[in-house]
């Protein structure tokens, strides 16, 4: 349904690094840099940084958030580690979300700008 997203991000070379890092856990990698954008994927850009000079850090209440499949409950895990690791904030460490129709592992991390980012996979056991 969705080609590709993008957030806005008030220094690019920073998001640039802590995306590489953090998607990189889930096999995405920097596929095309341009003066104010990056995009990463795996075949062709599906997550876009844009720079927004002077832009404000996202309002943690603002509701928005990106979720990314990962194929493991491993790769949800290295997705938050490596988030921490890389200067953005745990927004929910990696474990089992109970919900209504559908038993989902999830963890959530917001980067250096606010953006809210969740990686989710569903473990059939």
């Amino acid at each position: 349904m969705i080609d590709h997203i993008s957030v806005g991000v008030g220094d690019l070379d920073r998001a640039a690094k802590f995306y590489e890092a953090t998607l990189a856990a889930l096999g995405l990698t920097r596929l095309v840099t341009r003066p104010r954008t990056v995009g990463f994927g795996k075949a062709y850009p599906e997550f876009w940084i844009n720079l927004r000079e002077g832009m404000p850090r996202v309002a943690p209440e603002s509701g928005v958030h990106i979720c990314l499949r990962a194929k493991t409950t491993a790769e949800v895990d290295a997705f938050h580690a490596a988030a921490l690791s890389a200067g953005g904030g745990s927004d929910g460490a990696p474990g089992i979300r109970p919900h209504d129709r559908v038993r989902y592992y999830a963890a959530f991390v917001t980067d250096p700008d606010g953006n809210r980012i969740e990686a989710v996979t569903f473990p059939q056991e």
